[in-house]
């Protein structure tokens, strides 16, 4: 693994710890909430709460960490750096930036159309 490749792997790591930790938060503090709610016989508001709690990690999240595990085993197995719809190279500078990247800059550009 090039040095670059190792600093995209960390950034990764890092960032997937802390989307993880977001999660574990949420998750305890919809637990606290469901404990209070039995001992309170809570009413339908607490129980919005708890569904609440449960989605403040958004989609966008949830999609970012999808994307970094699925760019942790491209590091894994090769094939990070290689664009995902044309097989060309993504480009270092943009996988500095976004290690998640599956896609070149044209590629990318067309997938969002």
């Amino acid at each position: 693994m090039n040095t670059w490749t190792n600093q995209a792997r960390e950034a990764l790591l890092q960032r997937r710890s802390s989307l993880r930790g977001l999660l574990r938060d949420n998750r305890e503090e919809a637990e606290e909430l469901r404990e209070g709610r039995a001992s309170e016989q809570a009413d339908e508001a607490a129980e919005e709460s708890v569904a609440e709690v449960l989605e403040r990690l958004s989609e966008r999240e949830r999609r970012e960490l999808r994307d970094i595990d699925d760019a942790l085993v491209r590091i894994e197995q090769g094939g990070f750096g290689h664009c995902a719809r044309c097989g060309g190279a993504i480009g270092r500078h943009r996988l500095l930036a976004i290690p998640e990247a599956r896609h070149c800059m044209a590629c990318s550009a067309q997938v969002e159309r």
